[in-house]
């Protein structure tokens, strides 16, 4: 089987601890195998030839020389670094992964796959989380109809923090939307289903217990045409922290979390026959009576796996780029679902300059 070559850039909670520790699991090394790191902290340098066992650099310059070597790049510098330094490694002939988010704008999102596609080049961005496995079930539940028409789907990714990290900055290309939204984000653009159009966005933002000038607090309300209005909360100032998905449909529903999901529904062929009555309605006894009968429920459930949801996320998204890089499989995940996000983060913040125009920091 053949192995493709890894670069890694960067060495922290997403260089290290995400790629880095997947790349590093026995499954992983059947197909990947680390070249590479790339890591401007020292102590972190140390740690990574200590942990790897491959050449560790400064600078990812010092690649450059081994493009014909290394099959793929991953890119998990800081957010605000990861148009230009991917351009770079693409226009000197690297395969990137980079990281979420993938640009500070549709105008460099759109240069950098312009550069990919100048220089025969392939760009993949880190959206694993459509890979995760309650998702994966949610996707099941509504392409199997059994829901019919989804009307409203809500959607949380909450806790309770505060932040004084690189990413509470908007220099930094920091915010609750870019950091955490884009999984939730792509999940919820999938459900929509229209990368061809421009979704109605409304967004509301806040700070509240951050210590830099991004927001931490997200309200972001997306819809369209014959879609679904889609719910989206992102907040570090919920006491209550929920990951959860609630979708209201034309025959039933699904509520659910990362690690338990439950969906009710009914047959419409099997409900009671019912008309339109422009009068009032009785019971047998002729007193007043409300709309009332029994419907056929089904509930069915799904468990998954509480403490891993995103590692076989993971795996399952490099899965994803190995099968198109070596067999030339489609991707999953394709820079125009990708380019619809980065609009919709871009008039997200459009919306809520009123931030950055007052200032308002903790």
């Amino acid at each position: 089987m053949r192995k493709l070559r890894i670069a890694i850039i960067g060495q922290g909670r997403s260089g290290r601890d995400i790629h880095g520790l997947y790349l590093q699991t026995e499954s992983a090394k059947e197909r990947f195998e680390v070249a590479a790191v790339v890591e401007e902290d020292e102590s972190r340098r140390k740690r990574a030839e200590e942990e790897y066992g491959v050449p560790v650099y400064s600078s990812y310059q010092e690649l450059f020389p081994y493009a014909s070597k290394i099959d793929l790049v991953v890119n998990s510098s800081y957010s605000v670094q990861h148009g230009p330094i991917t351009m770079d490694l693409l226009s000197h002939g690297f395969n990137v992964l980079c990281e979420k988010p993938a640009a500070v704008s549709v105008e460099e999102f759109d240069q950098m796959c312009a550069c990919a596609k100048a220089n025969g080049r392939e760009l993949f961005i880190f959206q694993q989380s459509r890979f995760a496995a309650y998702f994966k079930k949610v996707r099941e539940v509504l392409d199997s109809g059994v829901l019919g028409r989804i009307i409203d789907v809500d959607i949380r990714f909450n806790g309770f923090s505060r932040r004084w990290d690189w990413q509470t900055l908007l220099s930094m290309n920091g915010g609750s939307l870019r950091n955490t939204g884009p999984h939730p984000l792509d999940q919820a653009l999938v459900i929509l289903n229209d990368y061809e159009h421009m979704p109605d966005v409304f967004c509301r933002m806040d700070r509240v217990g951050t210590f830099g000038d991004a927001e931490d607090y997200v309200k972001l309300i997306l819809t369209g045409k014959d879609k679904p209005l889609i719910d989206l909360t992102i907040s570090c100032c919920d006491a209550y922290p929920c990951y959860t998905y609630k979708i209201h449909g034309q025959y039933g529903g699904l509520k659910g979390t990362m690690a338990h999901i439950d969906w009710r529904y009914y047959d419409p062929e099997k409900a009671p026959a019912q008309t339109l009555s422009k009068k009032f309605i009785s019971k047998p006894d002729g007193t007043p009576a409300y709309c009332s009968e029994k419907l056929p429920w089904k509930e069915e459930s799904w468990d998954g796996d509480p403490n891993a949801p995103f590692d076989q996320a993971v795996a399952d998204y490099y899965s994803d780029i190995y099968e198109h890089i070596v067999k030339g499989s489609p991707l999953e995940v394709t820079l125009t679902q990708v380019r619809q996000q980065v609009m919709v983060y871009e008039e997200a913040h459009r919306q809520n300059q009123w931030m950055e125009e007052t200032g308002r920091i903790l």
